[in-house]
């Protein structure tokens, strides 16, 4: 009796990871996407994600939080890129191009948002990142990224401020519709 409960426990993380990630790929992509601003780099991040995430998968599966465990190693790789890789990316500055119902315009202005978002220093981003793309509050932001609460909305307001002065149109409005396109 022991030998299959042995059996079936060493197996359990394995289709408990398997789950995690039918269930929330999608989702750590769409981040990556916005934190790296490339497809194809994306793509990486996510599979190094899941790949650690997969070796300590009977670990962050005993946490409270496995998401969050696993988005952590996300930031934490993005973060270790943006460090090693320091690249800038040209900002062109086009204008307000989009007539509305414009299909293609939309995916002009999300591009801009993209390279704005990419222009943010790496902790304000993820910040943004993180509240609009996750929606997540202030307190699991601040304990994903171990900073105070009062940090996050710092960043935050710094963040959405930044990207309003590069989208002059959208100052009015409030900070979920710049990012409205990208979900």
């Amino acid at each position: 009796m022991s030998e299959p409960e042995a059996g079936e426990s060493e197996s359990e993380p394995e289709y408990g990871f398997h789950d995690f990630v039918v269930a929330r790929s999608a989702v750590l992509f769409r981040g990556a996407l916005i934190l790296t601003g490339n497809r194809e780099t994306a793509e990486d991040l996510v599979q190094e994600t899941l790949e650690r995430a997969c070796r300590k998968w009977r670990t962050i599966a005993a946490k409270d939080s496995p998401e969050a465990y696993v988005r952590r190693i996300m930031v934490n790789l993005v973060n270790d890129r943006w460090r090693r890789f320091r690249r800038t990316v040209p900002h062109q500055d086009g204008g307000d191009r989009t007539a509305p119902g414009d299909q293609y315009g939309q995916v002009d202005t999300r591009d801009q948002l993209v390279r704005a978002l990419q222009g943010l220093p790496m902790r304000m981003r993820t910040v943004v990142v993180l509240r609009y793309f996750h929606d997540l509050s202030d307190d699991e932001i601040a304990a994903d990224l171990k900073i105070s609460p009062s940090t996050v909305r710092s960043q935050l307001a710094r963040g959405i401020d930044k990207l309003r002065g590069q989208f002059p149109a959208l100052s009015g409005s409030s900070p979920q519709q710049p990012t409205e396109g990208i979900r």
